[in-house]
């Protein structure tokens, strides 16, 4: 997390604001493979298999944290932890194992040990807003399963510094008077992986308090992010915008699917139709012009970029599930059949690849491992 943060920081300074990126250690794309003919159509019992491989060969058991890679090297990025946090509630809602109940409980305590018991104002351990923004949404998150205050608490005091900053130790906040979120302290531009995470926090904040501040936090920073950050003719959603220069439309699968999670919870609160119409076009854009020909959804070469499509899960679900949108669980089922089907046949490892396994022998990184677990845990299997 470390050196992906302060080599971005870098970057930024030496050559200036127009390098900006939400993305995760580099912008890579993908080369087209050839599709393996699916073998496979997985099913519920699949579907918990492959969540316990992920968690055999990348969980730390003594730190209660995750390694980087499945070779129990490193350890995984500060705000990817959230998402296999995420994970981690969405495999105990699946089946209610009492054995992922307590997961839930030792990831959250493996990461107060290792990241200050979630003291946002350290800045040595917390230095990028949206690195707290996925941590606060996934905190709240937790209280809403399990009812435990400590959830919330950490929860709310993170949005309202990421929001308001504190004066006492020099930190202005995230949220600009003019409009949208800013992604770091240094103010060097505004990126979607803050601004949408911001929406879907504060909507996530208000069903829990219904403080109804927080939907008009969330509605301000919609006003500003979509007509700067979402290309309403066709669905893209850009990486960021510095200042008044024209915005960057690098695409990356999570931003779309905040995007998409962010105009979901704004429907459901307000039922207001072009707030699904949004996040459908979005969708239609990950499917019909991010994936291939056949439906396969993109990867990217970056370090932290395997992670990508297990966020898309995350809001996909609430797409579907929320918004009353069936319509795309025969694509993400493919997706899913395809890097199943393509399985380490030793350690059941899958890349960010979905149409090759990943090589034998080869350690595998927990951002590459997790995206089909994550999507396994919230797409039901055809059975």
């Amino acid at each position: 997390m470390k050196h992906r943060s302060y080599s971005i920081k870098a970057i930024v300074l030496l050559l200036g604001a127009s390098v900006l990126s939400c993305s995760k250690s580099g912008n890579g794309q993908s080369t087209p493979d050839p599709v393996t003919p699916q073998q496979v159509s997985f099913t519920s019992n699949d579907a918990t298999s492959a969540y316990n491989d992920f968690n055999k060969h990348l969980f730390d058991p003594n730190r209660k944290i995750y390694y980087r890679a499945s070779d129990k090297s490193g350890t995984g990025a500060i705000w990817t932890q959230a998402i296999y946090f995420d994970m981690a509630m969405n495999a105990w809602k699946r089946t209610k194992d009492t054995k992922y109940r307590q997961l839930i409980e030792d990831i959250y305590n493996g990461n107060a040990m290792e990241y200050n018991n979630y003291n946002w104002k350290d800045d040595i351990k917390w230095f990028i807003w949206d690195d707290m923004m996925w941590w606060i949404i996934s905190l709240a998150r937790a209280y809403e399963l399990t009812g435990e205050q400590k959830y919330l608490d950490h929860s709310i005091k993170g949005f309202n510094f990421v929001w308001y900053g504190d004066a006492s130790i020099g930190r202005q906040g995230s949220h600009e008077s003019n409009g949208g979120m800013e992604w770091d302290w240094h103010r060097r531009g505004k990126t979607a992986c803050i601004n949408f995470p911001t929406i879907i926090a504060a909507m996530t904040l208000y069903n829990i308090t219904k403080e109804t501040d927080y939907v008009a936090k969330a509605k301000e920073v919609y006003g500003w992010a979509k007509p700067n950050l979402f290309d309403a003719s066709n669905g893209r959603v850009a990486d960021h915008k510095v200042d008044n220069n024209p915005t960057n439309w690098t695409l990356h699968t999570y931003n779309q699917a905040t995007f998409i999670g962010a105009a979901v919870m704004l429907y459901n609160h307000t039922k207001e139709v072009s707030y699904l119409n949004d996040a459908v076009l979005a969708a239609d854009y990950t499917k019909n012009n991010m994936s291939d020909a056949k439906g396969i959804l993109p990867y990217e070469t970056g370090e932290e970029q395997g992670i990508y499509n297990a966020i898309l899960a995350q809001y996909m679900i609430r797409l579907i599930e929320d918004g009353n949108k069936p319509e795309y669980i025969d694509w993400l089922r493919k997706n899913i059949n395809t890097a199943y089907g393509n399985r380490n046949s030793t350690t059941g490892l899958m890349g960010k690849n979905y149409k090759v396994a990943p090589a034998a022998g080869a350690p595998v990184s927990c951002y590459d491992a997790s995206s089909i677990p994550a999507l396994m845990q919230v797409i039901p299997p055809a059975e």
